[in-house]
């Protein structure tokens, strides 16, 4: 168990949020987590207990680097997490899920967890 106040809390707020927030097949929960060097997303349905989409700014190629950018997520790691929110959304579209509940997984909406939820938006899903 990790003894790092700042991770204890976050973990708090996490299962806080996730009390409230419950993903459907028709309405996955697009779940979100960060290190220090890559940022992931996932489609779960909580119903059935399966991710149905995922997406990490580790499996990021060249080619989707060529991406349709937003002009505040110009460079760095925010850019990324726009990439990786768009990414997750094209693969969503193809399966059909065009709405999803988004889970912040504990971390504030600022920084890289805004930039994944602005590419999400960006790339079709609705939350």
């Amino acid at each position: 168990m990790a003894t790092d106040p700042k991770i204890l809390l976050r973990k708090k707020r996490r299962l806080r949020i996730r009390a409230k927030i419950k993903g459907t097949a028709k309405r996955p929960r697009l779940s979100v987590f960060k290190s220090n060097k890559y940022i992931y997303a996932q489609l779960i349905d909580d119903d059935k207990g399966v991710t149905l989409e995922s997406a990490c700014s580790l499996n990021l190629k060249k080619s989707e680097d060529k991406m349709e950018t937003n002009e505040k997520y110009s460079k760095g790691k925010k850019a990324v997490a726009f990439l990786v929110g768009q990414l997750i959304a094209k693969k969503g579209l193809k399966k059909g899920i065009e709405e999803a509940v988004f889970d912040r997984g504990g971390y504030k909406y600022q920084g890289r967890i805004e930039a994944i939820a602005e590419g999400a938006r960006a790339g079709g899903l609705k939350f």
